[in-house]
This record gives C-alpha cells, sequence and structure tokens, in this order.
C-alpha cells in the first residue's frame, strides 16, 4: 500500500464486534485447500446470503470499481464474485499485498537457515565493500528494520514515493537503496518505503540463490497448491519486492489463510510459528496511537475488537484476517475503498454457528453474483464530429512522457467501434477495439497476457476522451485528446493513481 493511502476499514471492524468471539465448531476442523477450495453456503458458516447480497445493490448503486470479492470462513469459501470486465481465473496485479509476501518470505529462509534470523544486519547479507555512505548506523541496519519500515534510510513516501521512483530510474536497484544516506538511527522511525522492501527481495536471493518468485513457487506457491503467478524482476533478476506480484485471488486467500493459521499448512510449518507471531505484532506506528501499527510488512489493528490484521495495497488490494472470526477476505479493484463493502461482510456475521438455509437469500445472492460479471447496457452511440474523419488512421508521434507512450492512432469506420493503436518504448502493442457505445471492448494479451478493456467517445468537437483499462494490473488510464491542425494535446490521467497526470504534445506523421 503506498504510505498516501487511507486505510478505512474502521466500520468493517466495529460491526465485527457485536458478533461475538468465539470460533464455531467448524473452525475446529481444519480445512485445507491444497487441491481446491471446499464450497459452502454463506448459512452453514454463520453468514446472511441476503447481506451479502445488498453488497453488491451497493456496488451497482455507486459503480464502485471492484474488480473481485472472495470471502473464506471456517476454512469453507462462502463467496468467489467477480465484477465485469475482470473475470474467474484472471491473474490480479496485488500491489503493495507483495510486501506481505515478500516478507512471508524472508520468514521461509530464516526457517530453511538461508537468513540468520530478523536480526542479522543487512551490510553483513548484501555484503558493503563498494556502499557509498557506510556509515556506523548503516552498519546496524537489520533484516527486521526493513521488515518494519524503520531502516532509517533516506526514503520518502512524499511525490507519490519519490524514493521509488528514483530507485526504478537507475541501473541498479539494490545498490541505489544501499548507497541512500542514513537520516535516522534505525528502528527508531517509522517511514514508508517500497524500496526497503526490493532490498529484502535482495536478500532472499543473496541468501538462496535464486530470485523471490522462483524461492516462493518452490517453498510457499507449490505447498499451498498455487500454480500459476507473475513477478517482474530488475535488471539484475530482483523480484519486486514492493510491488507487482499478481496471482489469482483465490490464490490470495490461501495466503490469508496460511497467516490465519500461524504459517502451517497441512501438516507442515512453511513459515515458522514465533516468526508468524512476531510478524503480526505492531513493530512500528505509522501515525499518533492509537491507530494502526505496522509489523512485518503487514498492517496490525490490535486495539479492535476482535483484532484484525492485513496486507494493503492501492487500488483496493487486501488480504485481510480476521482470526477471532476464522475469517479471511479477499478484495482486488481498480481504485475504491474496501471499507465500502467490508461494513457489509461485518453485518452479515451473525453466528459463530451455522445458521437455518435459506433458500430465498440465496438465490438472491446467486443471482447478484451472476449479474456481476455482465457487462454494461449499450448506448446510442453519438453522431461524430467531422474531426473523426480528418484524424481516423493517423499516426501521432509523442513527447517523452513518464507512461513511455511514442504513438498512437485511433480509426473510426463508423458504427459502434473504433481501433486504437499504441506504440510503447519496448513494442508495438497490438490493434485494439474501443467501444463508443459506452461498453467497454475486451481484447486480449495485455501485459502479463492479461486482457484489456477501451471505451471512448468525443467530448466536444475536437476532443476525445479514451479509457485504457488494464483490468488485472491495475492500471486504468484516461487519455484526454485534443486535435488541433496537425498535432494533439494529450493529457493523460492514471485513474488508478489519481496524483499520476501527464500533459505533452502529439504529432501527425
Amino acid at each position: 500500500m503506498r504510505g498516501f493511502e487511507r486505510i478505512a476499514i474502521i466500520v468493517f471492524l466495529t460491526v465485527l464486534t457485536s458478533t461475538g468471539t468465539g470460533v464455531s465448531a467448524a473452525a475446529q476442523q481444519e480445512e485445507w485447500p491444497t487441491q481446491g477450495w471446499r464450497r459452502s453456503s454463506p448459512e452453514a458458516q454463520g453468514m446472511d446470503s441476503n447481506i451479502l447480497a445488498e453488497a453488491f445493490d451497493e456496488i451497482r448503486r455507486r459503480q464502485i470499481a471492484i474488480h473481485s470479492l472472495t470471502i473464506v470462513r471456517d476454512g469453507y469459501l462462502v463467496l468467489d464474485a467477480y465484477f465485469w470486465p475482470f473475470q474467474d481465473k484472471l491473474l490480479h496485479d496485488m500491489a503493495s499485498v507483495t510486501k506481505s509476501v515478500t516478507s512471508t518470505l524472508v520468514g521461509v529462509a530464516i526457517g530453511q537457515h538461508k537468513v540468520n534470523g530478523v536480526t542479522q544486519p543487512v551490510t553483513e547479507v548484501l555484503g558493503a565493500p563498494t556502499t557509498v555512505n557506510l556509515d556506523s548506523r548503516k552498519k546496524r541496519l537489520t533484516v527486521e528494520h526493513l521488515l518494519t519500515m524503520t531502516s532509517g534510510l533516506d526514503c520518502h513516501q512524499q511525490q507519490g514515493e519519490i524514493t521509488l521512483t528514483q530507485m526504478r530510474g537507475s541501473p541498479d536497484w539494490i545498490g541505489f537503496m544501499l548507497d541512500l544516506p542514513m537520516v535516522a538511527e534505525p528502528g527508531g522511525v517509522y517511514e514508508y518505503c517500497s524500496g526497503g522492501m526490493h532490498l529484502l527481495s535482495g536478500i532472499i536471493t543473496k541468501a538462496t540463490g535464486v530470485s523471490a518468485l522462483d524461492f516462493a513457487r518452490r517453498t510457499l506457491f507449490a505447498p499451498l497448491g498455487i500454480g500459476d503467478s507473475a513477478w517482474p524482476s530488475d535488471a539484475q533478476g530482483i523480484s519486486h519486492g514492493w510491488g507487482d506480484l499478481h496471482l489469482q485471488p483465490r490464490d490470495m486467500a490461501k495466503i490469508g489463510y496460511l497467516w490465519l493459521r500461524g504459517g502451517r499448512w497441512e501438516n507442515r510449518q512453511l513459515v515458522p510459528a514465533d516468526w508468524m507471531r512476531a510478524a503480526v505484532q505492531v513493530h512500528s506506528h505509522p501515525g499518533p496511537s492509537p491507530g494502526p501499527g505496522y509489523g512485518y510488512g503487514l498492517w496490525i489493528y490490535p486495539d479492535r475488537i476482535p483484532p484484525i490484521f492485513e496486507g494493503l495495497g492501492r487500488g483496493g488490494q487486501r488480504i485481510s484476517v480476521v482470526p477471532a472470526k476464522n475469517l479471511v477476505v479477499v478484495f482486488t479493484g481498480g481504485e475504491f475503498e474496501p471499507g465500502d463493502i467490508g461494513q457489509f461482510i461485518g453485518r452479515a456475521i451473525k453466528s459463530d454457528r451455522a445458521l437455518p438455509e435459506n433458500s430465498a437469500g440465496a438465490a438472491r445472492l446467486a443471482t447478484a453474483v451472476r449479474a456481476a460479471t455482465e457487462p454494461p447496457a449499450a448506448r446510442p452511440v453519438t453522431t461524430a464530429p467531422p474531426q473523426a474523419e480528418m484524424i481516423s488512421g493517423r499516426t501521432y508521434a509523442l513527447d517523452a512522457n513518464p507512461f513511455d507512450l511514442r504513438s498512437f492512432s485511433l480509426t473510426f469506420s463508423g458504427g459502434a467501434t473504433a481501433e486504437l493503436q499504441l506504440e510503447l518504448v519496448d513494442r508495438l502493442d497490438r490493434p485494439r477495439p474501443v467501444g463508443l457505445d459506452g461498453v467497454p471492448r475486451v481484447s486480449p494479451d495485455g501485459r502479463f497476457g492479461l486482457p484489456v478493456a477501451a471505451s471512448g467517445a468525443w467530448e466536444s468537437d475536437s476532443t476525445f476522451v479514451l479509457d485504457y483499462n488494464e483490468v488485472g494490473n491495475i492500471t486504468n488510464r484516461r487519455f484526454r485528446l485534443t486535435f488541433v491542425d496537425k498535432g494533439a494535446s494529450v493529457e493523460l490521467t492514471d485513474r488508478s493513481e489519481p496524483l499520476v497526470t501527464a500533459r505533452y504534445r502529439g504529432r501527425a506523421q
């Protein structure tokens, strides 16, 4: 999660307090979803189908940009919903929830004696013969300080995580982070630092000889039955420790279930129990207390009744765990606040024992889940202005921009669909259909093989607004293209990161 994101789950937590704290009899039976989740009606696990269905009404009414919602209680999958254009069995970017997985992998490496505990100095693992700004404080920087965001490095979250941007612009990301000067004693001051999590990924690679992705596939994903994953790496082969890990939502729930079970899976302790207990304790405070704390890559809410901990990521990515309720909830989305939906989940928990089955509620919920997978109704296509014919098929070369776009072209041939061609810095993207009737057209083979949904409309005689949505990659860009003579003015906003906006020019070829 970006440090400047809101953390609004208070309603969810508050509602949970009214349902008691005892664990149900069903929770005593260990269910391991290695080969797939066992499914259950909500009522069988003490939850109300009607209230869960109300959440779908709210999503539709407010047009909330949620992509999936997965609820596991007592080891059973009670809800698994996907919202068009995202679909079941697709990977989804976990954003900063990745930090929680990176941290968990550190625990696995410690359990396998690849890393000598959380007190091992970072420079001892990574080596520091050429590190600049190497002082006594940097020599005291440990693995635990990185896990708890208390490194003391000159790392800043302001301006959209400026230090992360600078790191990514350098040729050696690990070297860049190690070379940062120290501005505080390690362990003293919390500062959200994604680059510190990349250092942890580097530590995993240095200690194990493989990337964090390969280490995860062998020691974590395979035992959990997670077969599909993607995780990019830097030029040195270090997996992005702070973000960009892609998993399917049901597999994200397996990660949460592993945390819920204290790092144990079936008959194996994948993550050391004592490390897992420490991971869900508060080690640092992002703000004034009382308030959320930070454990080992996890956000902790110890003052809530019942307590909760979770992995958080931009855009609405969450793996939330409520141990006293034997509950794991996974959200994915494209810029929404999960607390808006969490309140319904909290109210739906009526008992720690099975409720009478509710056929009407079950039918209502099933109808809502099916409806969520359907595209919106088409609208009449407005008449295109004369400008559409003038710019149709013309390629516009773009000035340098932070989105690495080289050129674009739009082709209008009449009807409800246009065609978009984007040239990126590293490739020419495939031609993609653009819905002009309010229904995004979905095309395959975007980044990580995930689909892209595109739609657009003429805002005026000279301005065309294009929405380009990489659904599973949490990239939802809006292009406002104003065509004047043989040029184009481009205003581009990443709607999944509202602080990111760029304006630049395009020239007709």
